[in-house]
């Protein structure tokens, strides 16, 4: 693919939208996960180059982590990932986003569709801080133009706030603003109304650098209870946390000044074992970034 401008502004518009029903009933966990497969991916801002020919197979149903230090390119390729790299101004890309075979940022495809199916959760909690829980679950749902009965709407919003661990702590007060949770509870909140609308990939960008220890378990133990259903890649500069949480490893580098790449990628417990790369073997020891 050549180098794109992908100046395509917010989704949304009159040609992006369309109501659908909601199909509340889902095929059993682990029949319907997705892969991932970014191919030849480079990334600008500008003329600057941030991202270099990197690709990446994010296999099914397994939680991916990208690791390295900070600068070298990885929330830029998570954000390529679900297209919100194309809302930056001066932003281009060229390569290929797949979707189990199918390219994300095909002319047809509708970037309503690309980010139902591959969700995003982001490194600072961002709920609507004057909407109720209830209504912060199912805001994807209006972004969608998706309508559901009001028994189908409780449904999703008890099935979804169970999932991210937070339905015994909230499910007494959905009516109260989202934004009156604790920082752990709000990202677990965000969590939730991800999985609203079904999506078969989610995003992490370091969803738990904000939180306390406490909140930070429960976070990544939610995210070991949906790699059942949910192909999950996480962005994350704890290197504890990636051996915990991931079953593959990428390891990011952009050395003096060059755009980032991936230096190594492979099974977690090899990556921090046994890394082919010395670089790696210096990262994940804490000996740079």
């Amino acid at each position: 693919m050549t180098k794109l401008d992908t100046q395509t502004g917010h989704p949304g518009g009159p040609a992006d939208r369309g109501d659908t029903l909601l199909d509340l009933p889902r095929t059993p966990a682990g029949s319907d996960l997705a892969s991932l497969d970014a191919r030849s991916i480079s990334a600008w801002f500008g003329d600057h180059k941030v991202l270099d020919r990197v690709s990446l197979t994010m296999p099914a149903g397994q939680v991916t982590a990208l690791i390295g230090p900070s600068g070298c390119g990885k929330s830029t390729f998570l954000r390529i990932l679900n297209r919100m790299h194309e809302l930056v101004p001066s932003a281009s890309l060229a390569g290929e986003v797949l979707l189990d075979g199918r390219d994300l940022y095909a002319p047809a495809r509708r970037i309503t569709d690309a980010r139902r199916q591959v969700g995003m959760v982001f490194q600072k909690p961002n709920p609507f801080p004057a909407m109720s829980i209830y209504d912060n679950v199912l805001a994807g749902l209006k972004l969608t133009g998706t309508r559901a009965s009001r028994g189908t709407r409780d449904a999703l919003v008890e099935e979804t706030l169970t999932k991210a661990g937070l339905w015994k702590e909230v499910r007494d007060r959905l009516r109260q603003p989202g934004g009156a949770l604790s920082g752990g509870q709000q990202q677990r909140l965000c969590i939730a109304r991800s999985l609203a609308v079904r999506p078969r990939v989610l995003l992490m960008d370091e969803p738990c650098s904000a939180l306390d220890p406490t909140s930070t378990r429960r976070i990544e133990e939610t995210i070991a209870e949906l790699a059942v259903e949910v192909t999950i890649v996480i962005v994350t500069h704890n290197m504890q946390q990636a051996a915990r949480v991931s079953d593959q490893c990428a390891f990011f580098l952009a050395a003096q000044g060059t755009p980032g790449a991936i230096v190594e990628y492979g099974p977690t417990k090899s990556m921090f074992d046994n890394p082919q790369d010395q670089r790696t073997y210096d990262y994940v020891n804490g000996r740079f970034g």
